[in-house]
C-alpha cells in the first residue's frame, strides 16, 4: 500500500511527522478516511478519535481535541489543540472533569458558559471513550 508524508500538531507538540498508509480523522461532516493521493481539501475538526497507520505498524488511536486538517499533494497535515495516546489519559482526571462539566450544564449560566461547558463534556468524555473506559 502507497503511503502519504502526515503531520499531526498539538498547540504544545509534535505528535507524529512521518509516512502513513491510512488516517480515519473526526470532521464536522463526519469521520474522513484518508488514503494516498487523497484529493487536496481543509476541514474542521470536531473532538473525537484519530486513527492513523504508519507502514509496518497497527494502527494507532488518539483523542484530540478541535482544529483542521489539511490533504494537499500526498500531505496531511492535523492541527488540534490537544491530542493524547489512551496511556497518557489520565482516567480519574477525565472522569472528574466530565462530572464538572455535567455539573455546569445543569447551572443556570451565560449561553458562552453552556457552550464552554458542553465542550469541556464532549471532550472529557472522548477521552474516557479512547481509554476505553467510556460509552
Amino acid at each position: 500500500m502507497e503511503s502519504f508524508q502526515a503531520r499531526i500538531l498539538a498547540a504544545d507538540r509534535i505528535f507524529y511527522e512521518g509516512p502513513c498508509l491510512s488516517m480515519t480523522v473526526p470532521t464536522s461532516d463526519g469521520e474522513l478516511g484518508i488514503l494516498a493521493r487523497h484529493a487536496s481539501m481543509i476541514a474542521a475538526v470536531r473532538p473525537g478519535t484519530l486513527r492513523f497507520q504508519p507502514p509496518e505498524q497497527p494502527v494507532q488511536a488518539a483523542a484530540i481535541s478541535p482544529g483542521m486538517v489539511k490533504v494537499e499533494g500526498n500531505e496531511v497535515l492535523v492541527l488540534v489543540d490537544s491530542i493524547e495516546r489512551p496511556e497518557e489519559i489520565d482516567a480519574a482526571r477525565a472522569q472528574r472533569e466530565a462530572d464538572e462539566a455535567r455539573e455546569a450544564l445543569l447551572q443556570k449560566r451565560s449561553r458562552q458558559e453552556h457552550q464552554v461547558a458542553q465542550a469541556a463534556l464532549a471532550w472529557a468524555l472522548n477521552r474516557l471513550r479512547v481509554k476505553g473506559l467510556g460509552n
